[in-house]
């Protein structure tokens, strides 16, 4: 199955979205709003044109919350003030706008605010009264055109270019950069104005409508996450959603005593260097959001090997009962060591240092074409290998697991999208010592 805007925002149920910025906001809230099974109340604390009301299936205008009470919501139900001269629908009170959110919860029943005006522009900087954001909104949707990018920053394209100049570190009249728009969305005044604490914060990169401006938006996105929950690369008007980066951890599994093999596998050496640095100097460079290396057994010497890497080492006391222990544990702290939001884990293994990164990228990739539940390569079309990456639909199994097994007990619950990946180097890992003799003897690892 494909990606779908519901499907990519993560959405709860009933869900209370806003959507901000410029570029496709009101386009986005109806494609939004066409994915839910109806009834949908869409509403807005700013001004539609009238052109866009026929977006919706019904449309009442209203003041207070008596002249919606005797009224059966069906459909996609668009709730505005009085149409104004200007042949703009006029905005609801704060009251109202309550009203709305409690009958949507007591009905269970999705409700999408358009928050923000841009005047047909494709990107914006908000004004000092910009966006009206009530404060209960749970997803804040910042949607920007690429279209503006190599125009020039001036008010036919820009709304309030003056701030967006500022904002984003460029000059008027000269041509808008994707670095530019990325600074706008990123800057507390600009796209992060206004939105709830506790909001999920997502940005759409809309008007991705050839392949170049996919190839930039996709350049974006690391920078956007550092802001941002995810990164949605989409043309909506034709109907298309590319992408949703996310943020992925990486978790090195580096608890185990290696009795097998008889000392330490995490400190066998690879061209220099300790097992478990090369490893965790990989998953650095695959660009993943964050690095977790699960120690246990000899504890003190494996981290005394990576201490000096921008890694987060997580101490694992229950190693000895088992692998699971140590996949619980990097979930729990990819969930909770720090104050975003993790949408996937990939596992590594601290006896295979001969892993590049590219698989690791092309993973994280595979995962924002799709958010898959599982990712797994696969060898010669065949043989399943590692490393393995798991959407954060599945950690609440991960978290379920007990004993000496791993990630694969959950495949059966879950789908599982394999890879193809022609580089038999994944199938090799090191449990005795005959395995690190041919891993270090062989010329083309």
């Amino acid at each position: 199955m494909g990606l779908t805007l519901f499907k990519s925002l993560r959405l709860s149920s009933p869900p209370c979205v806003a959507f901000i910025g410029a570029g496709g906001k009101t386009t986005a809230m109806f494609h939004l709003a066409s994915e839910f099974s109806p009834p949908v109340l869409v509403t807005s604390t700013t001004h539609l044109g009238t052109w866009q009301i026929p977006l919706a299936d019904h449309h009442f205008v209203a003041t207070s919350p008596n002249e919606l009470s005797d009224i059966k919501f069906e459909g996609v139900t668009l709730i505005t003030g009085p149409i104004r001269e200007d042949n703009r629908t006029g905005s609801l009170n704060k009251g109202l706008i309550n009203w709305l959110r409690a009958y949507s919860i007591r009905n269970n029943i999705p409700l999408l605010i358009e928050a923000d005006g841009a005047q047909q522009k494709s990107i914006k900087a908000p004004r000092d009264y910009e966006p009206p954001i009530p404060d209960f909104v749970e997803t804040v949707v910042v949607v920007a055109g690429l279209s503006a990018i190599g125009k020039l920053l001036t008010e036919e394209t820009v709304y309030f270019p003056e701030l967006f100049s500022k904002l984003g570190n460029l000059e008027p009249n000269q041509n808008i950069t994707p670095e530019s728009i990325s600074r706008v969305l990123c800057h507390p005044l600009g796209g992060q104005k206004n939105i709830p604490d506790t909001a999920q914060r997502i940005v759409i990169l809309n008007q991705a409508d050839t392949p170049e401006l996919q190839s930039m938006a996709h350049g974006m996105a690391p920078s956007l996450l550092a802001i941002f929950d995810s990164v949605i690369i989409t043309s909506l008007n034709n109907r298309s959603i590319f992408a949703a980066h996310e943020r992925v951890s990486g978790i090195i599994l580096a608890a185990g005593a290696s009795k097998r093999f008889g000392q330490p596998k995490q400190l066998l050496d690879w061209r220099g260097r300790p097992f478990v640095r090369a490893v965790a100097q990989t998953a650095l460079e695959a660009g993943l959001s964050q690095v977790l290396i699960i120690t246990g057994a000899n504890a003190h010497l494996v981290e005394a090997a990576v201490n000096d890497l921008p890694v987060i080492i997580k101490r694992n006391d229950d190693w000895q009962d088992g692998q699971a222990s140590s996949i619980k544990a990097g979930i729990d702290e990819s969930i909770h060591s720090d104050s975003y939001r993790i949408g996937a884990a990939v596992f590594l293994l601290a006896d295979q240092p001969q892993i590049g990164s590219s698989v690791i990228k092309a993973l994280i990739d595979y995962h924002a074409a799709g958010l898959d539940p599982i990712i797994a390569p696969l060898v010669m079309m065949e043989q399943r290998a590692n490393p393995v990456l798991f959407d954060r639909i599945t950690f609440p199994d991960l978290m379920s697991l007990e004993g000496d097994v791993g990630g694969r007990a959950i495949f059966s619950r879950h789908h599982v999208e394999y890879m193809p990946w022609h580089d038999d180097r994944l199938l090799l890992d090191v449990d005795k010592p005959e395995d690190y003799q041919r891993l270090i003897g062989d010329d083309t690892l």
